[in-house]
């Protein structure tokens, strides 16, 4: 495919997403029922551009680097940006890739150097589809334009060891973390956690001191308690059948913030803690597997 062809199909796409895109698609991420954002290529936004406005300083304002905003929008070649003009935003550095039949996202992943995880969550937990977002920082796409570090991790989590158990005692764990076959329904998923045995009523422990960013019902989750933790990590509850903590309250080790519970849409019919832990990266909080922090 010569390059006037591949320039025609790509702006032929985003006039697609133009057509396609709705205020709801407009808004922050929400996670839906099953505990996937809405997928990247629905998300994207319209910027209008203002007086004094650069694509360096829309790019900060949205905490994009200025290459994925002149790769979404092939009139910014030029390095320039016109006053009332409208601009696509994507809510992630990346590009669109057309996906060739039959590929997968553990090839695709390969490809780009990146996690095939990362990859099916950002698309919507869905098996690739004919066009995928992928989550790639790109040097500057014009020399023109100076390039915008911005650092949007606050810790290195790697560093950080969380301490704590999030159960009065240790448990079995009936369903791990990674990719699974849903007992309930036989589809292939990513557990985004683990599921840890404890009868209802049981009482859930603070895995380390935090702050309460969430405390209420969340879809698939149930009754979810949500902590964010220093160095970048936060620590997920889910399925609880009371809670005990509000939001912005400060948390200890081993306080008791809820109790095991069956609400939402738990993935067996053996009561048990559905807890997750993540870390901060450009991409939002990202899964990680808790057995390398649970201390036992």
């Amino acid at each position: 495919m010569n390059l006037r062809k591949s320039l025609g199909f790509f702006s032929h796409f985003l006039s697609f997403i133009w057509l396609m895109l709705t205020p709801y698609q407009m808004a922050f991420a929400q996670t839906t029922t099953k505990n996937c954002p809405i997928p990247a290529l629905e998300r994207f936004q319209r910027h209008r551009v203002g007086r004094g406005e650069t694509i360096a300083s829309i790019a900060e304002n949205y905490n994009l680097s200025p290459a994925t905003i002149i790769n979404m929008n092939p009139t910014l070649q030029s390095g320039k940006v016109t006053i009332g003009s409208d601009i696509l935003i994507p809510p992630y550095n990346g590009i669109i890739i057309a996906v060739s039949n039959g590929e997968t996202w553990g090839q695709i992943a390969s490809r780009y150097k990146v996690r095939a995880d990362a990859l099916f969550e950002i698309n919507g937990c869905k098996p690739p589809s004919k066009f995928a977002f992928v989550p790639v920082v790109q040097k500057s796409a014009n020399p023109n334009i100076s390039r915008v570090n911005i650092n949007t991790s606050p810790g290195d989590s790697s560093q950080i060891k969380l301490v704590g158990y999030p159960l009065p005692n240790v448990s079995k764990t009936t369903l791990p973390y990674g990719w699974q076959i849903n007992p309930q329904t036989g589809d292939v998923f990513f557990h985004s956690g683990i599921d840890l045995v404890a009868t209802v009523g049981t009482p859930v422990n603070s895995l380390a001191a935090g702050t309460v960013v969430f405390a209420g019902f969340q879809d698939s989750y149930g009754n979810l308690v949500v902590i964010n933790h220093d160095g970048g990590l936060q620590t997920r509850y889910a399925q609880l059948e009371s809670i005990r903590v509000s939001v912005g309250q400060r948390v200890k080790i081993g306080e008791i913030i809820g109790n095991v519970g069956t609400t939402g849409q738990p993935t067996s019919k053996q009561p048990h803690l559905h807890f997750e832990v993540r870390s901060s990266s450009s991409l939002g909080w990202k899964a990680q597997d808790p057995k390398t922090y649970l201390q036992k």
